[in-house]
């Protein structure tokens, strides 16, 4: 898969935020899905939040995935949001960007294109569902059509850790050092795989 692509090729974004690696891992499963679909996964994540004594971090990271800019929001086919839980909700480096996007909700650039939404948690009953809930928030007021794990997937049917019909998920442990299980990696795949088909189809359409 690709983290980079060009302007020109219709790509599905993957925008993370990740604190221990395992939400950037659902990301590169969900990408895995996308390209398997035969769409390009752009993958981008978003910088911390820092108060005003920390010192500027520059704008490429020195490591990982590029922070993901305004046009690379703006211009995609499709997207799959993911954040780590923080008290039921997303964490506030991905809500930061969210509320920056001002600007391209006036223009109505999200408007009719698909979306998916993906966490990852320490606890079993964390708020993995409420934080997926509260991610389509934003997605939906851009106008953004949510697109969900059906239970025609059978790992949604038989996981026993994460996987939620509203989007994948993973259970990484209190000491976030539990591997992401066959099942979800099996539903993190399906559901980029379901959202570069909705894609697809999508830019097809006529409205």
């Amino acid at each position: 898969m690709t983290s980079v692509s060009s302007a020109m090729t219709p790509y599905i974004l993957v925008l993370y935020y990740s604190n221990y690696g395992t939400t950037k891992e659902m990301a590169y499963a969900i990408a895995q899905g996308i390209e398997e679909a035969g769409m390009t996964a752009r993958i981008r994540t978003v910088p911390t939040v820092a108060p005003e004594t920390t010192v500027v971090k520059p704008a490429i990271p020195e490591e990982g995935d590029l922070y993901c800019t305004m046009d690379d929001l703006k211009d995609c086919s499709g997207l799959a949001l993911g954040s780590p839980t923080h008290f039921g909700n997303m964490a506030a480096p991905m809500k930061y960007f969210w509320d920056n996007t001002v600007t391209i909700w006036l223009a109505g650039n999200l408007q009719n294109k698909p979306a998916s939404v993906f966490t990852a948690t320490g606890s079993m009953h964390g708020g993995q569902e409420t934080t997926l809930l509260t991610m389509m928030m934003p997605l939906l007021h851009h106008g953004m059509m949510i697109v969900g794990i059906p239970y025609a997937e059978a790992a949604l049917n038989r996981t026993n850790r994460g996987g939620t019909p509203y989007g994948a998920s993973h259970v990484s442990g209190s000491a976030h050092d539990q591997p992401v299980t066959a099942d979800e990696r099996s539903l993190a795949i399906a559901q980029g795989r379901r959202l570069a088909i909705t894609a697809k189809a999508l830019s097809n359409a006529a409205w």
